[in-house]
């Protein structure tokens, strides 16, 4: 799909279905593209990636036919507008909180290359731009897909006027910041973690925008969270799977030749 097919989609509330990578491999994009992902969540917000990595990573998704979209690692448009140079088709702007910062996001994500004042009063009036360049900026941006971090309680508290005021494609939960912003941390079968969630949900598909949440751990889960309203499917990461599968595949072979491991190595936290 396009990234213009895949914003109306999520504005649609029709699910789209992704993954997360960290890894740079040149094999990666053929593999995702082959597994039947609609894009590809690429994260350079906790991971030590330079620019121009990045920009090449973006270009094999791209050519392998799997739009690429990089969380950014700030609400910055200046760092948006990186990645999008770098042939993103999109970004995701983490920890997004207030209405302030959803219209900064939305500077860049709908009026690139606008900058300052212009785009300023762009955003707050629309009608200020001539026509040639309203029919130019739209073109321009049509393939942009714009998706915002949910994760922190104020984030909750001011969901309405974020989605009033940014022009978002979807929503993304992250489902470890939310846990510890509630004062919860990693208790995702929590009752107030699972009420915070389809809170969101809620308020964004009755604003006509994608909601989903980057989880790992359930597919069930998944499963519910979706029949409760997700339908942006955030579904793990290269980093998880691999660590996942790779021990239980290990415990298999271990456990059917009559081997032992007991080092302490099988924790949770580092397969995530």
């Amino acid at each position: 799909m396009t990234g213009n097919e895949i914003r109306s989609k999520l504005r649609a509330g029709e699910r789209v279905y992704a993954t997360c990578v960290v890894a740079a491999s040149p094999l990666w994009p053929k593999t995702l593209a082959g597994a039947g992902i609609d894009f590809v969540f690429i994260d350079s917000e906790h991971t030590p990636v330079d620019r121009e990595t990045l920009a090449w990573t973006c270009r094999g998704y791209a050519s392998a036919g799997v739009p690429p979209v990089v969380r950014v690692p700030s609400p910055d448009p200046y760092e948006a507008a990186k990645v999008l140079d770098g042939g993103a088709c999109g970004f995701i702007a983490p920890y997004v909180e207030t209405a302030e910062q959803a219209r900064r996001i939305t500077e860049v994500a709908r009026y690139r290359p606008l900058k300052g004042d212009r785009v300023e009063r762009a955003v707050a009036d629309e009608t200020s731009l001539e026509p040639e360049l309203r029919d130019y900026l739209a073109a321009r941006n049509a393939d942009t897909i714009l998706i915002a971090n949910i994760e922190s309680v104020p984030a909750i508290n001011n969901l309405k006027e974020i989605l009033t005021a940014g022009d978002l494609d979807s929503v993304l939960i992250g489902p470890h910041d939310l846990s510890c912003s509630l004062g919860i941390p990693e208790q995702y079968d929590h009752p107030r973690f699972d009420e915070a969630v389809r809170e969101i949900f809620t308020v964004a598909r009755e604003h006509n925008v994608g909601a989903g949440i980057h989880y790992w751990l359930d597919i069930e889960m998944e499963v519910e969270w979706a029949r409760a309203g997700a339908n942006l499917i955030m579904h793990s990461s290269d980093l998880a799977i691999v660590g996942q599968n790779l021990k239980s595949d290990l415990a298999q072979l271990r456990s059917e030749l009559g081997d032992v491991l007991d080092d302490g190595r099988d924790t949770e936290a580092d397969i995530i």
